[in-house]
């Protein structure tokens, strides 16, 4: 997820913004401050909590600053270059640019570039680049020319690779563009062709770039509103030569294709970028967050003053030009999972099993073959492949698409099992998108015509997604299909916390003969499917239960007043549901979900079933105690935490009516007990624990006694 704070102006004053915006806006060395330089006359030093100018330096009239002015984060000194070749240097204390050092170089300069830890390079019209020091050593040097004649240099950035300084530049000629990468550590410098796509008719009108584990990832925003990535190795194969690389989609349409003025966008990081400029069906600017791994907008602003088509972003701020004030807007992004936008995982399985991923990976599939491409090209395909959606099947699913639409379900099954016992093709996940989709379409047009058998054939490709076919629950639910719903809380991830709370319903309000006819999945109470344990383990539950004998009070004998007669043992070996209704509500534990979203829902459940429901927790909390590991036996069983948290949402969305209901009294008082008693236990081991750190000191000092030691006096 992703949020933008509200913005606040910089400058209090219009800048000297001239057509083409401003020069630049670049850090200081001081957190919190930044050098903005205008069109051609002023550089301002700016405090952006405090939002005022800190200092204002300006050249003489005839002058024009040509470049923006950048720090030297070794010397925190600033520098700025004017009238193409004139380099001044000066420090926060001058009062005067004009007084300040000033020398002149031998070619013009495009633009300086200063990060962090290294120092300071100039980048010159003809693509040649300096150290700051090597320049002021001999200023007059001669500079060579890198690119051919009528190349302009329309883009470049300075970032830092494995503690190395690396330049990226982009230059057009005739509609052509390159990029050429020069490392500094290696003196290297390797060039690419960018070879567009021959459905890209637009020009492309801003860069930005950021860093992977093997390869420099230069994005483009193109004026048909869509972002294109290439991938550029950081260690080329044959850096001396000339090498093309292919444009791919990586998002499509986040601005309009009708605009040609005020689009920018820039990286946030590793999955999201901000976007300036107009949306689609939409005229007004606005700054928007796009999330690039699940291609999803995140959020948006709109800006009525208009905006001139640049954005930096430095921290966790967005700097730029909104009517003819520079602007400020805060920005917070999220580690981009799906997964941690919903909350609580599921937990982890045994290895050698197949496990589904905690998270929707739209970039790759099961048994997906793609040759001998490079695996992040590989996935960069597949994903623009996948937003295209007039993509169509291959010719040998067409025959399973007319079968869906027409025949038995009986003749349906068969055809889907031949056809997923084939060897599953690279667009296997999207054919079993659409036969889920023609499926449903046929159930809402027939309702007589219920595939179960099907839908539970695909659902267990490990392909699907609740995002990708949300009417199957729907169709589950409105059958109530038990045997298909746990199978989906099973397989999807994705699940909305009203439809899990729709399928506990479900669970816990059919009867117990409706379900005992029902094929239930059983492996996550294969370890207590029974409703009375052996004799072993109740004579082991009625002496003790992980240090615990629930008819003796260990703190005190306040319990014995709370809950007026002793406990009877049995009643923790006893389930209070039938085995197949307790392999629904362990689908329900291992579901993933958000506190925040899930609460409104569990209110609307009747209390009768969050009884038996908090019975069940209960009952499993009591397992779970009765070994040292607390964990409950058998394949896939809920965890520990998932009881504890399950136990504290429910309790929190109906405390007030469980205190109101008779039945559940005996239950919250045994759970108040059996807390107090943990409570006790942690006490105790602590108390141990400070004891064996005691021993432990002990036994070192016993043991530096016998050490020989030398000590060394010096005089002097």
């Amino acid at each position: 997820m992703a949020a933008l704070e509200v913005e606040f102006t910089l400058s209090a004053v219009p800048l000297g913004a001239g057509p083409n915006g401003l020069l630049g806006v670049e850090p200081s060395n001081k957190t919190d401050q930044f050098l903005v330089t205008d069109s051609g006359k002023t550089v301002i030093l700016y405090q952006v909590s405090d939002q005022k100018p800190l200092g204002s330096w300006s050249v003489k009239q005839g002058q024009i600053i040509t470049c923006p002015a950048v720090c030297n984060f070794q010397t925190g000194e600033f520098i700025v270059v004017h009238d193409h070749k004139v380099l001044r240097i000066w420090n926060d204390e001058d009062v005067n640019l004009e007084k300040a050092f000033k020398t002149t170089l031998s070619a013009e300069v495009y633009r300086i570039h200063s990060i962090q830890g290294t120092e300071p390079f100039v980048l010159f019209k003809e693509g040649a680049v300096r150290g700051l020091e090597a320049l002021l050593t001999e200023p007059q040097q001669k500079i060579e020319t890198v690119i051919s004649d009528e190349e302009v240099i329309k883009w470049a950035k300075f970032i830092m690779v494995f503690r190395h300084p690396v330049l990226i530049f982009i230059t057009e000629k005739h509609g052509n563009y390159l990029a050429y990468v020069q490392k500094f550590n290696s003196c290297v410098l390797s060039k690419y062709t960018l070879l567009l796509g021959q459905e890209e008719k637009s020009v492309i009108q801003s860069f930005t770039a950021s860093i992977d584990r093997t390869f420099i990832s230069l994005m483009s925003l193109s004026s048909d509103g869509c972002v294109y990535e290439t991938l550029l190795p950081i260690h080329p194969s044959d850096p001396e030569k000339n090498q093309t690389v292919v444009r791919s989609l990586l998002l499509k349409t986040v601005v309009s294709g009708n605009a040609r003025n005020g689009i920018a966008f820039t990286v946030l990081d590793q999955d999201h970028v901000a976007v300036l400029g107009p949306p689609l069906s939409a005229f007004k600017e606005c700054l928007s967050i796009w999330n690039t791994k699940f291609q999803t907008l995140q959020t948006s602003k709109e800006l009525p003053q208009g905006t001139n088509g640049q954005l930096w972003c430095y921290g966790e701020n967005l700097f730029m030009l909104h009517g003819k004030f520079l602007t400020v807007i805060p920005y917070k992004c999220e580690v981009s999972s799906l997964a941690g936008a919903l909350g609580k995982l599921k937990h982890s399985q045994d290895p050698d099993t197949h496990t589904v991923p905690h998270f929707v990976n739209w970039e790759t599939s099961q048994g997906c073959v793609l040759g001998s491409q490079n695996a992040e090209q590989s996935k960069r395909i597949l994903r623009r492949r996948k937003i295209d959606v007039n993509v169509q099947p291959e010719v040998p699913a067409s025959t399973l698409f007319s079968t869906v639409k027409k025949d038995s379900e009986k003749h349906i099954e068969a055809e889907l099992h031949k056809f997923l016992a084939s060897k599953r093709t690279h667009d296997f996940h999207t054919i079993i998108g659409d036969i889920v989709i023609g499926l449903l379409r046929r159930c809402k047009a027939e309702p007589s015509f219920y595939p179960r058998n099907a839908l539970m054939q695909l659902v267990q490709t490990h392909v699907l997604s609740y995002s990708l076919c949300p009417g199957l629950m729907e169709a589950a639910l409105e059958k109530a299909d038990v045997q298909v719903l746990q199978l989906c809380l099973q397989q999807f991830p994705d699940i909305p916390e009203s439809v899990t709370c729709a399928c506990l319903k479900i669970f816990l309000s059919i009867s117990d003969d409706s379900l005992q006819g029902t094929d239930i999945s059983m492996e996550s109470v294969s370890g207590y499917s029974g409703t009375v344990q052996d004799e072993e383990m109740k004579e082991q539950t009625e002496i003790l239960q992980n240090g615990f004998n629930p008819e003796e009070g260990n703190c005190n004998n306040s319990d014995q007043e709370l809950n007026g007669k002793p406990q009877n043992a049995r009643e923790t070996t006893l389930c209070p549901v039938i085995p197949k209704r307790a392999a629904l509500l362990n689908a329900i534990l291992q579901s993933a979900y958000s506190e925040m979203f899930l609460l409104p829902h569990l209110k609307d459940i009747p209390a009768q079933h969050i009884t038996i429901f908090l019975q069940y927790l209960y009952f499993l909390y009591m397992k779970c105690s009765e070994n040292a590991t607390m964990t409950l036996p058998g394949i896939h069983p809920p965890t520990l935490n998932q009881i504890l948290d399950w136990m504290c949402l429910l309790l929190d969305a109906n405390f007030t009516v469980m205190v109101m209901i008779p039945e559940a009294k005996r239950l919250l008082l045994n759970l108040y007990k059996f807390v107090k008693s943990q409570v006790c236990i942690c006490s105790e081991l602590n108390k141990i624990e400070v004891s064996f750190r005691e021993l432990q000191k002990l036994n070192q000092e016993k043991n530096s006694r016998e050490l020989y030691s030398i000590e060394v006096l010096e005089l002097f």
